[in-house]
């Protein structure tokens, strides 16, 4: 048994209009320019870009693809995928990076859930930032009982082996979610796509703002060097995307637009 794929692409599209109307807000001048795109095999998706003074870079993306062969070792067969991916990158190196992603995906046999949000400050930390950011997690997933073990998953997930330390201060993470309770996974799910603004805009409302130095704004280069190594090195939803036979340019938002070694 599996969900409507035309209700969850629906929460998908739906959710991803409403994050880039609060991004939009806060910006208060450029808007997302959005482009459609073709998978090889089916499907497709599309491409939400904003360069402006509040955000340097944020991308947020919607993509839903198929094909006859899953490209990674979780299953075989045909496969349909889709979900939403985001990233900013923020000119104030007092505002931190975050990063968002939720997806569903069905193959022959079996489906999952996945996904998460987790923060990355770039060279200047706020503990209260970080305490708002897992609070708002850890009341999203109170009725489920999780938040402890999607906070581990992201400590582990995050983590950057050859710089021997976690990407950010860490958020939730999950994948491969099935619980056999259809209904129930589908509003865990749903809640934690649906709180990723109430986790992040409060933190930008207050440091957009601050005044910084040109050492902060070093600092923020260097810590994104570090973001971009793990992107590239180790995330799933690159390699996926990669091997899936994605649109390379949507893979790659999430890269920084400068970045320092």
């Amino acid at each position: 048994m599996s969900y409507n794929k035309n209700e969850i692409i629906a929460f998908l599209k739906g959710l991803r209009d409403e994050i880039i109307a609060e991004f939009e807000k806060l910006e208060g001048g450029a808007r997302f320019e959005r482009k459609m795109w073709d998978h090889l095999t089916g499907g497709g998706g599309e491409i939400s870009l904003l360069r402006g003074n509040v955000f340097e870079k944020a991308a947020v993306n919607w993509s839903g693809v198929m094909g006859d062969k899953f490209p990674m070792v979780d299953a075989v067969g045909p496969f349909f995928a889709t979900g939403i991916s985001l990233i900013t990158h923020m000119n104030n190196p007092h505002a931190p990076t975050v990063h968002m992603n939720i997806r569903y995906i069905e193959t022959k046999n079996k489906s999952w859930f996945g996904g998460g949000y987790d923060l990355t400050p770039m060279g200047l930390y706020y503990e209260e930032d970080t305490l708002h950011f897992h609070e708002t997690a850890k009341k999203a997933l109170s009725p489920y009982g999780l938040y402890d073990e999607f906070s581990k998953n992201a400590a582990t997930y995050f983590y950057i082996p050859h710089r021997k330390k976690e990407r950010g201060v860490g958020g939730i993470f999950f994948d491969h979610f099935n619980t056999g309770d259809l209904e129930k996974d589908l509003q865990m799910w749903r809640a934690i796509g649906k709180t990723f603004t109430s986790a992040i805009l409060p933190i930008y409302q207050k440091r957009i703002h601050l005044p910084y130095s040109p050492r902060d704004k070093e600092k923020q280069l260097e810590a994104r060097a570090h973001y971009a190594e793990f992107n590239l090195l180790y995330d799933r939803g690159t390699k996926f995307g990669f091997l899936s036979g994605g649109n390379p340019e949507a893979i790659l938002c999430s890269m920084p637009p400068l970045a320092r070694w």
